[in-house]
């Protein structure tokens, strides 16, 4: 057991936790005035409900025991036995201070989700769809990468912070199920205008925030790994950022701090998955990549496609989460963090980066599958969309009874 290690932990913990509000904010300020407080509840409702599912069996589901690499148990059952002792995944920090860091992730990864239903989804049907989501989605994928004897590891294929697990995952389903939905009212013939632009900054500067302890704080320790993790994920983030600027240069005359926001953002997304793997030099060609990438990727699945990934969840955390898994399968090195059983593509191995591709194609797979099933059941009981009259009058009024700018009355219709 190491203090020091046990601090940083609870610390990183904490930092992970106030990414879900900033999440929030990032996604309120992208929506319209009547829409601000369901797309905020929508977050701030999974952080209730995946805080109470993670104690009670998702931790236990998710790390405890295994079962044919894709599941665990019932062994920690409400924490049962996840004591202050370490654990079998950490020795240098108490059970349950991996627990409580993990659990942040279980929390971030449903509400990531929310930004592609944006105005068109039942709050009953959301918050359900995400309990069902979490069980039969997120804590298999959890268990595959990160817990004992998962499958996905045992290929050899390597998720430092939660590519795999949390941005392909979210942003695979969050485009199923806005296929599912359908587009909002009027989608063809109606400009949606960012409401808040601050909104969107404040959102964006948390995210980074926490987002180091997403990152360095997956080195489960307060060590070098988790100083390499803080550097490549400081680097990916503003490469992103100005590359960003320069396509909306190049394109529209001139730059966004929208752009900017979501650049710094999607930076984040594509190292995740190799923070602690990669060389810090490669997070140049990460970051600086991910934008194009990314921006043509919305282009494609909004313009060409037609499909209403209302906030881009699958254009940023999807698309940006495959190319971060690919980027450490060329990247990464056994040398720097002895998880990775080989060495990247560019290194002249191709034993990480058939692994990556394996890993990402069987994510995707879960990830649709599991939304359809989810989907499916939710359908039972009640509609995934709400009436054209509770649409047209605005989320915040017809599923919360509250206006988050009350004098703005009539501009919004």
């Amino acid at each position: 057991m190491n203090t020091g290690d046990t601090g940083f932990m609870i610390l990183s913990a904490a930092l992970v936790f106030f990414m879900t509000p900033g999440l929030a904010f990032f996604y309120g300020g992208l929506v319209r005035r009547k829409n601000v407080c369901s797309t905020m509840m929508a977050c701030t409702s999974i952080m209730g409900l995946s805080v109470v599912m993670w104690v009670l069996f998702g931790y236990s589901l998710s790390f405890g025991g295994n079962h044919l690499g894709i599941i665990g148990d019932f062994r920690w059952l409400a924490f049962r036995h996840v004591g202050m002792d370490a654990g079998p995944y950490a020795d240098t920090i108490p059970h349950l201070v991996f627990a409580a860091f993990q659990m942040m992730f279980a929390m971030i990864t449903p509400a990531l989700i929310t930004g592609s239903l944006v105005g068109r989804m039942k709050f009953k049907a959301l918050f359900f769809f995400m309990a069902f989501w979490s069980v039969l989605v997120y804590y298999p994928l959890a268990h595959m990468v990160w817990g004992s004897g998962g499958i996905l590891a045992k290929l050899g294929s390597v998720d430092f912070a939660g590519g795999n697990v949390v941005h392909i995952s979210s942003g695979v389903s969050a485009l199923v199920l806005s296929i599912l939905l359908g587009r909002r009212r009027g989608y063809e013939h109606t400009t949606y205008r960012v409401h808040n632009v601050p909104f969107v900054l404040l959102g964006a500067s948390i995210l980074w925030f926490g987002w180091f302890g997403f990152n360095a704080g997956s080195a489960l320790g307060a060590n070098g790994l988790s100083a390499h993790a803080f550097m490549t994920s400081a680097l990916s983030s503003a490469c992103a950022m100005l590359t960003w600027m320069l396509i909306e240069v190049i394109r529209e005359g001139k730059p966004t701090l929208v752009g900017a926001s979501t650049g710094l953002v999607i930076g984040l997304v594509a190292i995740t998955p190799g923070a602690g793997f990669v060389p810090v030099w490669s997070a140049f060609l990460i970051g600086g990549l991910v934008s194009p990438i990314c921006y043509f990727g919305v282009a494609l699945v909004k313009k060409k496609l037609k499909i209403d990934d209302a906030l881009d969840a699958f254009g940023c955390h999807g698309i940006g989460g495959i190319w971060g898994g690919l980027a450490t399968g060329l990247f990464g090195q056994s040398s720097i963090n002895s998880t990775a059983q080989w060495d990247g593509l560019f290194f002249g191995d191709t034993r990480l980066f058939l692994a990556q591709l394996a890993g990402i194609f069987i994510t995707i797979i879960i990830a649709v599958i599991g939304t359809l099933v989810c989907a499916g059941i939710i359908r039972i009981f009640t509609e995934l969309r709400v009436s054209v009259r509770d649409e047209q009058l605005g989320l915040d009024i017809s599923q919360h009874g509250e206006s988050a700018y009350p004098t703005f009355t009539g501009l919004d219709q």
